[in-house]
């Protein structure tokens, strides 16, 4: 079996689809044991445990903390070495992304009331930043482009990068595009120890306000220990990619689209929804044949094999039903009005629309943000961007005439609660004439 065949007509159908978005997530308690001992480690020896911990599990020397820093001039020289065609590729998808995330930048407002009281929002981005980038199994410098530009626009001071280098190998397009996207500071460490030198500090790491970006379970279980020191961006789990369509587009593109998210690792998503069942048969059949070509092919088949599915529904309808069931990180409406069946849509990390939209334009370079909600939380969560590095602060003032008004009012629920200090403290101002 190459991947899961479903049909909604079918009286298993709901236990089936159930099985089948289940997965194991961070909560396991060997790797809660490992990571709190960590996190305890990094937090009380610094830096003596954060090289300990690298030495070991990346088959590093390091002897001193200034060794894991990549200094500025070491940016540079990589962006001068990698190809002109990836340096130019980088900046062009930089600058998609900037100009896409400076329509969220969010202004601080006021209002005055008639009494002379003003009430507003004070919007002020975060001081410091930590972004974690995988080092492991692939680079990913689209990743440091998502994280750190947005953080820029949004106006934080400080944007600081840990990356792990197994064997002290640098990946010169992943420090190209910590350049370009205006990284402060790149520190080689990763793991749970870097997600604890993030939140706790050490000499050599600072101490952020909050921690983005992906890793594996070890790094999840980390950031959801730390949440609370620390503000995290989400728990991400596995990748996931649903296609809606009609059965008009070629089946060759919607199986590649559906390899691009099974491609990632054995424990990716991919799920094809479409009414028309001659058409699943043919995109199983393009999967039979283009499968064997991907370089990456062992582990899109095991993807394919345990998470994956193409699944017959009775209705453009009920597909569109099913979507907002599953929630997906990526849903493509692969048909001829996307833009019509949009209303429906409640829950979803990205929506590419149309035939010629794949999944993998806004991965890179179509602008919007590739840090997504999975695993069902977009019913809840949005993409990562630049509100995710700001904070807002509520801004009261009361006029004399706005205090007595306002106090009146503030006495009563006050003495409710039978907080008499409270209620004091507002009727002290009060007038007298009142």
């Amino acid at each position: 079996m190459l991947i899961n065949r479903l049909d909604t007509s079918s009286p298993d159908f709901d236990a089936k689809l159930t099985s089948l978005l289940e997965w194991e997530g961070a909560a396991n308690a060997e790797v809660e044991r490992v990571v709190k001992s960590v996190l305890s480690d990094v937090r009380q020896r610094g830096d003596t445990a954060l090289i300990e911990y690298t030495n070991r599990f990346d088959r590093r020397d390091v002897k001193r903390g200034q060794d894991l820093i990549i200094e500025s001039a070491a940016l540079q020289a990589a962006l001068a070495k990698i190809p002109q065609q990836q340096v130019d590729a980088l900046k062009q998808a930089a600058a998609r992304i900037e100009a896409y995330h400076q329509h969220q930048v969010q202004a601080s407002w006021q209002y005055q009331e008639a009494d002379g009281t003003i009430l507003g929002q004070k919007v002020t981005p975060l001081d410091r930043v930590g972004l974690y980038v995988p080092g492991g199994k692939a680079a990913y410098p689209s990743s440091i482009l998502m994280s750190a530009i947005p953080a820029k626009v949004a106006g934080v001071e400080e944007v600081v990068l840990v990356t792990p280098t197994p064997d002290g190998i640098t990946n010169d397009i992943v420090l190209a595009a910590a350049a370009i996207a205006g990284v402060d500071r790149v520190i080689t460490v990763g793991g749970a120890q870097a997600v604890a030198a993030l939140a706790y500090g050490t000499a050599t790491v600072p101490k952020v306000d909050k921690i983005v970006g992906p890793g594996n379970i070890y790094v999840a279980t980390a950031k959801r220990e730390v949440f609370g020191v620390v503000d995290i961006d989400m728990i991400a789990g596995p990748s996931e990619i649903l296609i809606v369509c009609d059965g008009k587009t070629n089946p060759d593109w919607v199986a590649m689209d559906l390899f691009s998210q099974a491609e990632h690792d054995e424990i990716a998503q991919a799920i094809l929804l479409s009414p028309d069942r001659e058409f699943l048969a043919a995109v199983e059949a393009s999967i039979a044949r283009l499968l064997p070509t991907l370089e990456r092919e062992a582990i899109a088949a095991v993807s394919l094999r345990n998470r994956g599915a193409l699944i017959a529904t009775d209705t453009m309808e009920q597909a569109l039903e099913l979507v907002n069931r599953i929630a997906p990180e990526h849903l493509e409406l692969s048909v001829d009005d996307p833009e019509a069946l949009l209303p429906s849509i409640r829950h979803a990390g990205a929506i590419f629309m149309g035939r010629h939209t794949s999944e993998s334009i806004g991965d890179y370079c179509a602008g919007p943000n590739h840090v997504l909600p999975t695993s069902g939380t977009a019913r809840f969560s949005s993409p990562l961007g630049v509100y995710d590095y700001v904070k807002r602060s509520s801004i009261i003032y009361c006029s004399p005439e706005g205090a007595s008004n306002l106090g009146k009012v503030a006495s009563v629920l006050a003495r409710g609660e039978s907080l008499e200090a409270h209620a004091r403290a507002a009727e002290y101002r009060i007038k007298d004439d009142e």
